[in-house]
């Protein structure tokens, strides 16, 4: 029985390349410019001095937006970089640079699932900012008033089993009635480690090679959320 979604976004309910391709050149031009324009400002400056500390000590800015650049570039999940990143995305959208691509059955899955009464969750390494900006400026229209709730690496790392354990405790339902959808089975492993169901979302357009049997190491496995079965 599912009481509750919660659902990955990077290549789960849109591609990997939109991401890769676009967000992450995008944030690594943006940086340089917002940091020299804001980073007085106390929203910007606790980031950077986080990232400073990591560093060994007080630095510059502009070696602090290098490492940052350098941590896109290796697709670093650090949380100081996800909300740096978040607020450049945020002038990107606004400025309508670009907007989010959602598959057309994710879209649908989604808006059938919250006119059916789920409450639906959104789990990604991105910050919850940027999950908002990414929902509310979807190529689908703004579907960000579809979900309850938002987690980020603030609640843990995805691949944690405690990770899981919290959601399911903030969400307020039990753990065996949430289902959680993601492309990536080492999550989808600590997910269901916790309690939780799980679907491994298997798309053709983000991995070519079907991950069918052993590589779906026991999960439901589906190629769209045409496939995703609630009852």
């Amino acid at each position: 029985m599912v009481q509750a979604i919660l659902t990955d976004i990077e290549g789960t309910v849109s591609s990997i390349s939109f991401v890769k391709d676009v967000l992450f050149p995008y944030a690594r031009r943006a940086l340089p410019g917002l940091v020299a324009a804001n980073g007085h400002k106390a929203d910007v400056r606790k980031w950077l001095d986080d990232v400073a500390v990591e560093l060994g000590g007080a630095c510059k800015d502009d070696v602090i937006v290098e490492t940052l650049q350098g941590w896109i570039d290796s697709d670093r999940k650090h949380a100081a970089l996800k909300a740096l990143q978040g607020m450049a995305w945020d002038a990107g959208y606004r400025n309508a640079d670009f907007v989010a691509p959602i598959y057309v059955d994710a879209a649908q899955a989604l808006q059938h699932w919250y006119a059916d009464g789920y409450p639906l969750y959104v789990y990604s390494s991105g910050s919850v900012p940027a999950q908002k900006l990414f929902f509310g400026h979807s190529d689908a229209g703004d579907l960000s008033l579809l979900f309850s709730g938002w987690f980020d690496l603030d609640v843990g790392g995805k691949r944690d089993t405690a990770s899981y354990a919290k959601i399911a405790e903030r969400i307020g339902v039990p753990a065996a009635e949430i289902l959680f959808l993601s492309d990536v089975v080492a999550e989808l492993d600590a997910a269901r480690e916790a309690g939780l169901q799980t679907v491994l979302v298997d798309r053709r357009d983000d991995y070519p090679q079907a991950r069918s049997g052993d590589g779906a190491n026991g999960h439901a496995r589906v190629e769209s959320f045409d496939g995703i079965a609630l009852d």
